[in-house]
């Protein structure tokens, strides 16, 4: 199944062009590695398959059976309230998960989900923790992460693996964009998104280091 299609997509902030004629197409079951350079336009291709902002001109089309889970650049939370509240809040929106899912998935990334700490006390790693749980957490089959390994411990990003192949074994499809093309998840398709245009990298690039 098709979740998602994007038309020559582009997107423009004034004089300033973020993206040309991106086209791409991503079937259920899918992992999608898209890097590029800081400011490349990674963050804002992933806002536009969100929904956050709207492409310029092209097409972005999502199949009807799409729920969208993202972490875009910096995740955003009620700074002053606890890991908790903020899930349970974000949960209570669409109620479309448990508690004892959300608290499931915090002790895989070894976060304390009753600890009475506010969200901005949190350390870079443990608020990319949070934001991996919380697009996960609904059971979102199409997951948009930017840049998830960032501040990861080893055994938060083992688990981040884990995670990932469990998704998609779930038919549910993963685009990962980061600024490199070293990483330990096993994708299905490769792509450089550099000068606005995206390309699928024919020689794919290794897994390891």
């Amino acid at each position: 199944m098709v979740l998602l299609t994007m038309t020559h997509v582009t997107k423009s902030f004034g004089n300033q062009h973020i993206l040309t004629d991106v086209s791409l197409t991503v079937n259920g079951g899918e992992v999608i590695h898209i890097t590029g350079g800081n400011g490349s336009g990674k963050s804002t291709l992933l806002k536009i398959i969100a929904g956050i902002i709207p492409a310029t001109s092209g097409e972005v089309d999502l199949d009807d059976s799409v729920q969208t889970g993202a972490l875009i650049e910096n995740p955003g939370f009620l700074e002053g309230e606890t890991l908790k509240t903020n899930l349970t809040f974000l949960a209570s929106i669409n109620h479309r998960t448990e508690v004892s899912t959300i608290q499931s998935l915090a002790t895989r990334f070894d976060l304390d989900y009753q600890n009475h700490q506010a969200i901005r006390k949190y350390s870079v790693g443990m608020r990319e923790k949070a934001g991996i749980i919380q697009a996960v957490m609904e059971g979102q089959n199409l997951v948009l992460l930017d840049e998830p390994t960032r501040g990861l411990d080893e055994a938060a990003l083992s688990e981040l693996v884990k995670l990932v192949a469990e998704l998609q074994q779930q038919n549910k499809s993963i685009i990962v964009a980061s600024h490199d093309n070293y990483t330990p998840i096993a994708y299905t398709a490769h792509y450089q998104l550099e000068g606005g245009r995206l390309s699928r990298i024919v020689n794919e690039p290794s897994s390891t280091p």
